[in-house]
């Protein structure tokens, strides 16, 4: 039987493109260009969001 799964929503600051590589303008003696990777901070790098909480209204 087939399990159904939600869609998790995509990270609205990254579109679901999490982790980027940024050349450092360096190169490594074999000719390579050196790279650090760099994540999303808002989803962490996972590339998805938890939904937005709902507020709950207090008083009067």
């Amino acid at each position: 039987m087939p399990q159904h799964t939600l869609p998790r929503p995509i990270c609205g600051h990254c579109d679901g493109f999490p982790q980027v590589a940024i050349t450092t303008g360096q190169t490594k003696p074999d000719g390579e260009r050196k790279t650090i990777t760099a994540d999303c901070p808002a989803c962490r790098g996972t590339g998805h969001t938890l939904p937005a909480r709902a507020y709950a209204r207090t008083g009067a």
